[in-house]
């Protein structure tokens, strides 16, 4: 991780992590968080040496953006890199693309993103074996032995069962695998993959770590060299930058982050229970239930459990009703913004939920509003 310099706080809250993360060292008449660059090249006489050379490779807002991020992912740690990319599957194909070459092995969550089947096709092109396994129960284990690299999706999207990272990353690195984390439904208040053991934290920027729904943004943070150096060869190979602009709106958003993730949280505990208490059975599913199948091993390597929770009614018209009735929560994909939103995820037809699965993304409107809305949508669809 870059030095952070006296802005920047590794022993602090959350809270207070997450305002001062990244912020340059005070500068009188500056700005605390400068504004964004707009640069395709700098002033470079004689040898290029310094660190700004051309756009694609470096830019001061991508600079605090990556420092801020890395100190919320492995506060205190040394030898920490963040690098910033211009969406969320960007980041993830860096270190797929980066790291395997034809003849490796490679294990991918059988119940993951839904973009990760065409990522499954394009591997498979290259001449990598693709193996798959569901998230809970640990089932990566059973299929590691050769893998070159396992990536894991806890909570999973969007069915958010969990698998213990500490022993899968043992495992794996046991048997010779490196190990990359999603925690884009997490992001780094809710769980640290690398303090569990990870050599990858992966994410995509565009849900909750920014949270506003206006910016497409992912990031990459390693503590291995070698293998982020190869991530950042893959990103000047591909150019798959963010623009100034939105670097930095994702760095000004991080200050809320924490407020965000607390009210989001409980604001998602609250409409789960409402939902696991309704009088019809809708198979609820949030880690933060302690009677959720993920609770157990989400509890122990969760600090906080996140704004997704998913629910399935009995039929695609009963959920398509539900949707149409609800007056505060939009119907919309993604997730993590501060305005619930949700959808029937088989509408995409890259998930394997029933036709009545709804993903819902828990905002920071009143709880009491929230729960209200839900159970008057459930009721009234209900006929």
């Amino acid at each position: 991780m870059s030095d952070p310099g006296p802005q920047g706080l590794t022993s602090d809250g959350d809270g207070t992590r997450a305002v001062r993360a990244g912020l340059p060292e005070p500068v009188k008449y500056e700005p605390t968080l400068p504004g964004p660059v707009f640069a395709a090249h700098f002033h470079l006489p004689g040898e290029p040496t310094g660190p700004y050379t051309y756009g694609r490779d470096e830019n001061p807002t991508w600079t605090l953006l990556e420092r801020a991020v890395g100190e919320l992912e492995a506060p205190g740690e040394d030898g920490v890199e963040t690098l910033v990319f211009a969406s969320g599957m960007a980041a993830v194909s860096s270190v797929l693309f980066s790291r395997l070459r034809s003849g490796d092995a490679v294990v991918l969550p059988g119940d993951g993103y839904q973009a990760l089947p065409l990522v499954r096709a394009q591997l498979e092109a290259y001449g990598i074996e693709v193996r798959t396994a569901p998230t809970g129960g640990d089932a990566q284990l059973d299929v590691l032995d050769g893998a070159k690299l396992l990536w894991i999706e806890t909570p999973s999207n969007p069915g958010l069962d969990v698998c213990d990272i500490r022993r899968l990353a043992s495992e794996a690195h046991a048997r010779g695998a490196l190990v990359a984390v999603d925690n884009t439904l997490a992001t780094p208040l809710g769980q640290r993959p690398l303090e569990l053991g990870a050599d990858f934290s992966v994410a995509s920027g565009t849900k909750q770590l920014t949270g506003h729904g206006d910016l497409l943004l992912g990031y990459v943070t390693g503590r291995d060299a070698e293998a982020m150096s190869a991530v950042r060869r893959w990103r000047k190979i591909v150019g798959a930058i963010p623009g100034p602009m939105e670097a930095w709106l994702a760095h000004r958003s991080l200050a809320t982050l924490h407020l965000r993730v607390e009210r989001q949280s409980a604001n998602a505990l609250a409409v789960a229970e409402a939902l696991r208490d309704w009088p019809e059975e809708l198979g609820v599913r949030y880690p933060g239930l302690p009677a959720d199948p993920s609770y157990a091993i989400a509890s122990r390597q969760m600090r906080r459990f996140g704004c997704v929770v998913s629910f399935t009614l009995p039929t695609r018209a009963r959920a398509e009703r539900f949707l149409d009735t609800l007056r505060l929560v939009d119907d919309a994909t993604s997730f993590g913004g501060v305005r619930s939103t949700a959808e029937r995820r088989g509408r995409w037809g890259g998930d394997a939920v029933p036709e009545g699965f709804i993903r819902m993304s828990v905002g920071a409107e009143d709880p009491e509003d929230l729960v209200a809305d839900v159970l008057r949508a459930l009721d009234e669809s209900a006929g």
